[in-house]
């Protein structure tokens, strides 16, 4: 069953607890290039680093976290943060004892500090 857009808000705002520029400043690093799979257009990012970016700009279209100024791409973007940060926390209890792991830098990628939580 699909989650309704408003879950999908709800659940992306609690998952997602890091702010804009902590987020750009980890996204900076060399850790976080080296944590994730690469995207197939040969660019060298990966499928993490590239949703970091788009978090980065969902957060700061929308300080508020108003859910009626979220667009319909915000949306989907923030369905797949909430289904990979929910699978992988389930998933890896690592992420949360080892910062050196792919885990922790991977959620993190995605706007998720495991150790915030």
């Amino acid at each position: 069953m699909v989650k309704d857009n408003d879950t999908v808000i709800e659940e992306f705002n609690d998952l997602v607890n890091m702010g804009p520029k902590e987020l750009k400043d980890w996204l900076g690093t060399g850790q976080s290039a080296g944590a994730g799979w690469d995207k197939d257009d040969g660019s060298g990012e990966t499928i993490g680093h590239e949703s970091g970016r788009k978090i980065i700009k969902i957060l700061e279209k929308n300080p508020s976290k108003d859910p009626e100024k979220y667009d319909q791409e915000d949306i989907d973007h923030m369905r797949k943060v909430v289904s990979y940060c929910k699978r992988h926390l389930a998933q890896e209890q690592s992420a949360k004892q080892n910062t050196e792991s792919k885990s922790y830098k991977s959620l993190k990628n995605w706007g998720h500090d495991p150790l915030k939580t």
